[in-house]
């Protein structure tokens, strides 16, 4: 049992592949919290997924101890996700500590992510310690990312300290660095038990087990717990440290990181940020920056074969289990029968959800074409939540819509500066700053609505820069806007799951794109078949398939030409009938090319 003076909770903030696993193995190999035999790379990253991508999906937490200067110290290091759509579990993850690890990859200097990060630490009064990893590669710029972490963070130059995931260099004085420079964290044994919740996991055997950080007080095995935002009662079966595996203990003190099994079965129940605290004796007021994790980009999600419904439903019911940032609920279309609505963090969260779906469950899905949630006023003065296009009423009862504004960073090379600024011009933003880090190096600020960058900004950004762009974005407020819902006609009835919200000066280009694609892909039939692409009750776009004719006439030589019209007018009236009665059936291969427009 370390004493409070002798915990040190720290975490590890980067970009995406600046090493910030790979360094967490080392500081694991050299406290020998793990042996040479379990050791494998990342260590941490405990899904197939995470490993292969090579990103961290889910927070981790893992204690340490270190004899140092003839003490012996306990350090906690929580892991946390780098990419942009997990910034809530980021956040709640630096909550919980009292320093970090700012790790900076030498061969490619600072990114948008470690400034937004960075910028998350310092709210929070973490101490901050600059790491500059990679130092061993043959390409490092050591000298000018020094220059260039001096000039953003404002550290000395003495302080930042070199070290690299791989060989291990400087893991030695990293760790020395974390016990002197890291305050031990402050909290009251005597006082009303309070602690922060920054993850929980699904165990099949267990149920939920949720990880926290002590604030004040001090929990006991068999004491009765509550969970304040939730209001959910439970009894502590088991709390424990976070080793390699669970370590199970009878106490928790301040400062101190652990876990709470206490048969939790719905993911709902327990939320990352939430407080917990007893029952007997709750503590006057929850930790602050609890927040509902708000899904940010919404898509259908539906079985190819609609015998698999219920299956789906199953395999989602179990990956809310593991993510709790994921909701759902049922929605039917016509054209793909039965499905769900689901929300997600961002594009990232939807694609792994989606890789998820097929590696676990075997499921294969289609997914509809992404798109936010907006709010629609009508003419009454009512706001609607508009989570689904086809939900949004018709334009004669809207009085206005108003869409999701993010403030974008990009940090790029000086010589990209014009095509990223034409590209997110064209994508309706407003360039708000632009700052030079370096002479070769620039950070610019954009405003511009999140349904934009939904699609494939990030692959153009990307193959502009030549992969040099770093993004990253945060959530600023709704702004009216002008957009319609574009309908697709065929064979005059509607196809709802084709239906898309887009800005109106956009609406004519798109509309002729998808009425020329689905010419080329539906087969033609016996009749004629209109595809028209339609605002309201205003047509903007249309495409014809021909019928496939028989030639009546062939019987007809010579002779008057009343007798040919006479067949033609037989066979017009014919497809008239035909028309109205034909349906015409979509070809799955049409849907996924419309939803790649």
């Amino acid at each position: 049992m370390a004493k409070q003076q002798n915990i040190r909770n720290f975490c590890i903030i980067a970009h995406i592949d600046h090493g910030k696993s790979t360094l967490a193995d080392r500081l694991l190999e050299f406290t020998k919290t793990i042996n040479k035999r379990d050791m494998q790379a990342q260590v941490l990253d405990d899904m197939d997924l995470e490993r292969e991508r090579g990103i961290t999906i889910k927070s981790h937490a893992i204690q340490m101890n270190i004899i140092h200067k003839g003490e012996e110290f306990t350090l906690n290091l929580i892991d946390t996700p780098g990419h942009v759509d997990f910034s809530y579990e980021v956040s709640r993850s630096i909550a919980a500590c009292e320093g970090a690890l700012l790790l900076v990859d030498s061969t490619q200097g600072i990114q948008a992510q470690t400034i937004s990060n960075l910028y998350l630490a310092l709210d929070n009064d973490l101490t901050v310690i600059p790491v500059l990893n990679k130092v061993d590669m043959p390409n490092a710029m050591i000298e000018e990312v020094k220059d260039q972490m001096v000039d953003i963070i404002g550290c000395k130059r003495e302080e930042i300290m070199l070290a690299s995931g791989k060989t291990g260099q400087g893991v030695d004085e990293l760790l020395t660095a974390i016990i002197d420079r890291v305050p031990a964290p402050k909290g009251d044994p005597d006082a009303p038990f309070q602690a922060l919740i920054f993850d929980s996991v699904f165990n099949i055997f267990r149920g939920i087990v949720a990880y926290f950080k002590v604030v004040n007080g001090t929990i006991k095995k068999g004491d009765k717990v509550k969970f304040v935002a939730t209001e959910t009662e439970y009894i502590a079966e088991e709390i424990g440290v976070l080793k390699l595996a669970y370590k199970p203990t009878d106490a928790i003190y301040p400062g101190d990181v652990g876990y709470i099994i206490s048969g939790i079965k719905a993911a709902k129940e327990v939320r990352v940020g939430d407080t917990i605290t007893h029952v007997d004796r709750p503590c006057e007021s929850a930790i602050q920056g609890f927040k509902e994790v708000k899904p940010m980009v919404f898509a259908g999600i539906y079985p190819v074969d609609t015998d698999d419904y219920e299956e789906l439903r199953g395999a989602m019911d179990k990956l809310q289990l593991n993510d709790a940032a994921l909701v759902f609920e049922p929605e039917s279309t016509a054209a793909l029968g039965f499905g769900f609505r689901c929300g997600f963090l961002g594009m990232l969260h939807l694609e792994i959800i989606q890789e998820r779906l097929e590696r676990e469950f075997n499921m294969t899905v289609i997914t509809t074409v992404p798109n936010v949630s907006y709010f629609a006023y009508t003419m009454k003065g009512e706001k609607l939540n508009i989570n689904n296009p086809s939900d949004l009423p018709d334009p004669t009862f809207i009085d206005h819509v108003e869409e999701p504004y993010i403030r974008a960073n990009i940090i790029t090379k000086t010589e990209y500066v014009g095509a990223i600024m034409s590209l997110c011009i064209e994508k309706r933003g407003t360039i708000m700053n632009q700052l030079y880090l370096t002479t070769d190096r620039v950070e610019m600020v954009f405003e511009m609505p999140l349904a934009e960058i939904v699609f494939d900004f990030y692959d153009r950004l990307k193959s502009i820069s030549k992969g040099y762009a770093s993004f990253d974005y945060t959530p600023v407020d709704y702004r009216q806007s002008e957009l319609v819902r574009l309908d697709i006609l065929i064979n005059a009835e509607l196809v709802d799951a084709l239906a898309a919200l887009i800005h109106k000066d956009r609406a004519q280009e798109f509309g002729r794109k998808i009425c020329e694609k689905l010419k080329e892909l539906i087969p033609r039939q016996q009749f004629q078949i209109a595809i028209q692409a339609a605002i309201g009750a205003k047509i903007i776009a249309r495409e014809n398939i021909s019928a496939i004719r028989k030639d009546v006439t062939a019987k007809c030589y010579g002779g008057d030409i009343s007798r040919k019209r006479k067949l033609l007018e037989k066979q017009k009236k014919g497809k008239k009938r035909m028309r109205q009665v034909g349906n015409v059936e979509i070809p799955q291969s049409a849907f996924m090319a419309v939803l790649k427009l």
